[in-house]
């Protein structure tokens, strides 16, 4: 694949997205999905991008992030030339691939990074110049081993010492250091989104800076409240989680992980029929409840804070116990279209489709 010269990156560890829902199809490998195939299933209909339009901005970073699952499934069934189905994921927006970030371990390609190559004035908003993406876990012979381990390293609050965070953070601090922050996006889909998150977590905290980032289908590592259909037994929940939470993190004095993040607002996007991320939804939410009800302090010490990030912190003997997926600040986008099954609900493809009805909401911790 080809490098952009000066860029001189390392390879590691790692790869991608969900634990036990991937976004794939059980099927003949020599086969083709529609989902690989540009002309059938993405979106087409963008012959003219608005920068300034969140809607062509969405759907041009989710596009780029299915170009990684087809950049991997081409190396894994060795398309090659011609044969390849993953360039027009890109080339569509005149994007070109410059670099692949690969797994050691198994040597399958987990995220990619994008050159803008048009180089012409736009009045308004602009194309980033790059954008690094990560795509998440695919359920095959090959991949499926080292993805779920990854899944296992986010359940537990360990995915920053993964090597593939190291060498993502790695990738996007020389990117910015080349063209800065304004010219860069990052994103990422279900456990792909995780490393993205990550990312622009550690680049706030090490120099101050703040990406624009795209999460879709965010893992959120803790039961998923939100699903359930009796709003007083949510609350009841969410509330006796509160006190617990914020009893914990007082006795054992955690640092203030909200103050440095409060500024950076990544874009969310969320799909109520997904378990794996519809509880961002109900964790943003819930700070309102609990100051409608007057516990506005419990709830802004919990909201920083997750059970098992403190248990685990106190069980190693560390004093962070920063809970990583946790962040004081986005804007979600809901997809309310009704969903026909999981993979649906979970599935890239969904946040660049024409026929969708959102729900909006803007969090800015204060």
């Amino acid at each position: 694949m080809p490098r952009e010269a000066g860029f001189h990156f390392q390879e590691g560890e790692g790869r991608g997205a969900l634990i036990l829902f991937p976004d794939c199809k059980i099927m003949d490998q020599s086969m083709p999905s529609e989902r690989e195939i540009f002309s059938l299933t993405g979106p087409t209909f963008l012959t003219a991008i608005d920068w300034s339009n969140s809607h062509h901005r969405r759907s041009v970073a989710a596009s780029l992030v299915q170009g990684v699952y087809t950049l991997e499934r081409d190396r894994r069934q060795n398309r090659q030339a011609h044969q390849a189905l993953a360039p027009p994921w890109w080339q569509f927006f005149n994007f070109r691939l410059i670099q692949t970030l690969v797994d050691s371990h198994d040597l399958s390609y987990f995220g990619a990074i994008y050159e803008f190559f048009i180089n012409a004035p736009f009045p308004f908003n602009h194309p980033p110049q790059y954008v690094v993406a990560f795509r998440g876990t695919i359920n095959k012979t090959g991949n499926r081993e080292q993805d779920f381990k990854l899944n296992l390293h986010l359940i537990i609050n360990n995915l920053a010492n993964s090597s593939r965070f190291q060498i993502a953070l790695d990738c996007v601090h020389q990117i910015v250091q080349k063209v800065g922050p304004e010219s860069v996006w990052i994103a990422g889909h279900s456990l792909g989104s995780s490393i993205a998150l990550l990312v622009g977590r550690q680049m706030i905290k090490q120099t101050g800076i703040h990406l624009e980032t795209y999460l879709f289908n965010p893992p959120f590592a803790s039961p998923p409240i939100e699903r359930l259909t009796n709003d007083k037994l949510k609350l009841g929940l969410r509330l006796a989680n509160s006190v617990i939470t914020a009893g914990l993190a007082t006795a054992v004095k955690t640092k203030d992980p909200f103050m440095v993040l409060s500024t950076w607002v990544p874009y969310l996007f969320i799909n109520p029929s997904d378990p794996i991320c519809s509880e961002y939804g109900g964790y943003f939410k819930h700070r309102e409840d609990m100051e409608s009800i007057g516990a506005g302090r419990i709830g802004k010490l919990a909201t920083k804070h997750s059970i098992g990030s403190i248990l685990s912190a106190a069980a190693s003997g560390k004093k962070d116990c920063e809970a990583l997926h946790l962040i004081p600040s986005a804007y979600l986008t809901f997809n309310v279209t009704p969903s026909l099954s999981f993979k649906e609900a979970h599935g890239i493809h969904q946040w660049w489709r024409q026929d969708l009805h959102f729900c909006y909401k803007f969090h800015q911790y204060k």
